[in-house]
């Protein structure tokens, strides 16, 4: 079975590199919903947008559970990654509650964070 094309997560969509990770969190937005926290910044000449998932070893000591986290974080922005109109914005998702989440809570609030941003960017 074949996926279509726009529903994958390919090396391009990958935020990745100290410098660009630095430069991210110290100039990008930063906002919240009740189980994440996220940073993005605009205006990146590239027409890709790039993804980083951050499980912080603070709350889940094995690594399991960290990569169950963040399989089910970047399943969710591929599945919905249409909704983030623009072109060439960085996001970051870090995760930032004790308990795990099921699929259905992050894939709602990954949802809401793309529309957030997607409203943000079509504001004059």
């Amino acid at each position: 079975m074949t996926l279509p094309q726009g529903h994958t997560l390919s090396k391009e969509e990958r935020l990745c590199g100290k410098t660009t990770v630095s430069a991210l969190i110290s100039q990008g937005k930063w906002g919240v919903t009740p189980h994440l926290r996220y940073c993005w910044a605009a205006g990146r000449e590239s027409g890709c947008n790039r993804l980083m998932v951050s499980v912080p070893k603070k709350f889940f000591k094995r690594a399991v559970r960290r990569n169950l986290l963040k399989r089910r974080l970047r399943e969710s922005y591929r599945l919905q990654k249409e909704l983030l109109t623009a072109g060439g914005v960085d996001l970051m998702l870090s995760y930032s509650h004790p308990e795990i989440a099921d699929f259905q809570t992050l894939f709602a609030e990954v949802g809401e964070i793309l529309q957030r941003i997607s409203s943000k960017l079509s504001q004059p």
